[in-house]
C-alpha cells in the first residue's frame, strides 16, 4: 500500500462528515413535478438515519483534535498542508482530482482542514514513533524500485469528437492560431478546456494508451496530427519531458521515513483519539444519541490492526483510472 494511497483513503475517511455535515440551513433541496422537498425534511431524515450517529461522532472528534492542537500549540503552515496535498495529487491526471472532489460533493477548504487535522495527529504522535537509520536501509533495499522517478511528461490537447474537425484545429494551430483560444473552443474535455487544454505534468500509463505513446516520444512543441482515443481525436502539444531517476537511498530516505511513520503511527492513533475523549466533557443535548459518548467510555481494546484501519490513513484504496 502506498503512502498516497493512504492518504487518499485518509482524505475519504476525514470528510465523511464534512460532506453530510454541510447539508444546513432552510430552503428547498430539490423539487419533483414542481413539489418541494425542504431542507428541515431532509436533514430530519439524515438526523435519523444510522450515518447521524457517525457524522456526530467524527465531527466530535474534529473539535477534540482543534482543541488539543490550541492547547499544546501545534501549529500547521499552510506549505505543510501543500506538501501533504500535492503528494496526494501526483495520483491523478489533470482534471481528474476536481473530478473527484465534484463527485465527493468537496472543496479545496474541505481537503485542507482534513490534512490538517491529519497532520496534527501526526505531530502529537511524533514522540511515540522511532524510526532507525537501520530500519531506512532495510525497507530501501526491499522496495528500492518504488521509490525510483518516473519519467514525466507535461502536455496539452484539444480533444474533439470527429477527425474532420481534429484537422482543422491541426491546420489552425501550425498556421499560428492561439493553442489556448482553441481550446476553449473547441475541446470537449470539460476538466482541461477552460485552462487552455492543460494537462499538467503525468506519468507513463496515466493516459489511454495511444495519447501515452505520443507524449512520450513525440518532438517538445510539435502539434500532433489526430491521435484516436476511445474519447474522440486529440490534438497534443508535448510542453516538456523530465527522465526518470534512479532512486537512492539519500533521495528516497524522505519518503521512506514518511511511509514508515505512518505505519508506525497507525496503531496509536485510536488510542490517543479514546484518551482525548476520555478526558474531555461531552455533554449531548439530543436524546436520539444518548450513550454514544460514555463517560467514562470504554477502555481502549482495539487490536493493532483494527485501529490500522480505523485511523484517518492508513486504509488503501486505487487512484481513479485516468480518462484522458
Amino acid at each position: 500500500m502506498s503512502n498516497a494511497q493512504r492518504l487518499t483513503v485518509g482524505i475519504a475517511a476525514l470528510l465523511l462528515g464534512t460532506s453530510l455535515a454541510a447539508c444546513s440551513g432552510g430552503g428547498t433541496v430539490a423539487t419533483v413535478n414542481g413539489q418541494p422537498i425542504s431542507r428541515t425534511a431532509f436533514n430530519g431524515r439524515l438526523e435519523n438515519s444510522p450515518m447521524a450517529r457517525t457524522v456526530l461522532q467524527q465531527m466530535v472528534q474534529e473539535t477534540l483534535i482543534e482543541q488539543y492542537a490550541k492547547n499544546n500549540n501545534i501549529n500547521v503552515t499552510d506549505a505543510e498542508i501543500d506538501a501533504r496535498e500535492n503528494q496526494i495529487k501526483a495520483n491523478f491526471p489533470s482534471g481528474s482530482w476536481d473530478e473527484m472532489l465534484k463527485a465527493r460533493g468537496l472543496t479545496e477548504s474541505d481537503v485542507r482542514s482534513a490534512l490538517r487535522e491529519q497532520i496534527v495527529l501526526d505531530k502529537a504522535l511524533k514522540s511515540q514513533v522511532k524510526i532507525s537509520p537501520a530500519e531506512v536501509k532495510q525497507n530501501f533495499q526491499q522496495s528500492h524500485a518504488q521509490y525510483d522517478k518516473p519519467d514525466q511528461v507535461s502536455a496539452r490537447h484539444i480533444l474533439v469528437p470527429n477527425l474532420a474537425l481534429a484537422q482543422t484545429i491541426e491546420g489552425d494551430l501550425k498556421s499560428g492560431q492561439n493553442f489556448a483560444d482553441l481550446a476553449k473552443k473547441y475541446s470537449t474535455d470539460t476538466a482541461t478546456k477552460d485552462k487552455g487544454g492543460e494537462l499538467g505534468t503525468f506519468r507513463r500509463g496515466q493516459m489511454v494508451p495511444a495519447f501515452d505513446k505520443y507524449a512520450f516520444s513525440a518532438p517538445i512543441g510539435q502539434i500532433s496530427p489526430p491521435v484516436k482515443s476511445p474519447f474522440g481525436y486529440h490534438i497534443i502539444q508535448v510542453e516538456s519531458r523530465t527522465p526518470g531517476q534512479k532512486a537512492t537511498l539519500a533521495s528516497a530516505t524522505p519518503q521512506i521515513e514518511d511511509t514508515l511513520r505512518q505505519q508506525h503511527e497507525a496503531p496509536l492513533i485510536q488510542p490517543f483519539l479514546q484518551s482525548l475523549q476520555q478526558k474531555a466533557t461531552i455533554v449531548v443535548n439530543d436524546t436520539q444519541f444518548a450513550g454514544l459518548f460514555p463517560s467514562p467510555p470504554p477502555a481502549a481494546t482495539t487490536a493493532p490492526s483494527a485501529a490500522a484501519s480505523a485511523a484517518p490513513s492508513a486504509a488503501s484504496s486505487p487512484a481513479p483510472t485516468p480518462t484522458k
